[in-house]
């Protein structure tokens, strides 16, 4: 990644203006349009394959290591393996595709992320792994307000921003497997 900074951040009614294309995404299955792997902070690798592990989640990725202040062990939170969001609305936010990456999430999908469309819970079937939403929210911090601007972040923690889970979803390997960019993603609804 070259400079984090965006020569332009978007105003919240460019936002807005962006909505109708971000609400389009597909909500009976969709697509895994980038895999990015953080071996350490700051640092993110596009890959167009991974591996998902029930314990180690994105193996090569920093979640377990890097820990949580969640966690009394100082590890990774276990609800919270792998980060996801919506591909539309990360390249909205972020200007252009090259900069998606520094959003820090590992999976970006063409997929309705919101509340309603995929309750907590909800199965992804990916590749050859499944992955399960989990109910800790995944919200914007000091990074994403310093790569994509102040009204970017209000937006994606907004009630609206936050019904539509816009700033992303957290998530568990519940069935270990390779996943790779242009898989499909299906969705396992409960009856």
């Amino acid at each position: 990644m070259n400079a984090d900074l965006f020569e332009k951040l978007l105003t919240n009614a460019e936002i807005e203006a962006g909505m109708p294309h971000v609400l389009g995404s597909p909500k009976n299955g969709g697509t895994l349009e980038m895999i990015v792997r953080r071996p350490e902070v700051d640092a993110r690798e596009v890959i167009d394959t991974g591996e998902l592990d029930i314990e180690k989640g994105l193996i090569g990725d920093n979640w377990l290591t890097r820990g949580s202040s969640r966690t009394d062990n100082g590890l990774g939170h276990p609800e919270m393996q792998l980060n996801m969001m919506n591909i539309r609305f990360a390249e909205l936010i972020a200007g252009d595709r090259e900069r998606v990456p520094l959003a820090g999430d590992q999976f970006f999908v063409d997929l309705d992320l919101s509340r309603e469309n995929l309750p907590i819970g909800t199965r992804l079937s990916i590749g050859t792994a499944i992955i399960e939403l989990t109910a800790i929210p995944h919200l914007g911090c000091k990074k994403f307000v310093a790569r994509f601007g102040p009204d970017a972040m209000k937006f994606a923690n907004s009630d609206f921003g936050r019904s539509h889970n816009l700033r992303g979803v957290n998530a568990k390997v519940i069935k270990a497997g390779v996943v790779a960019r242009g898989d499909l993603i299906s969705v396992e609804r409960n009856s």
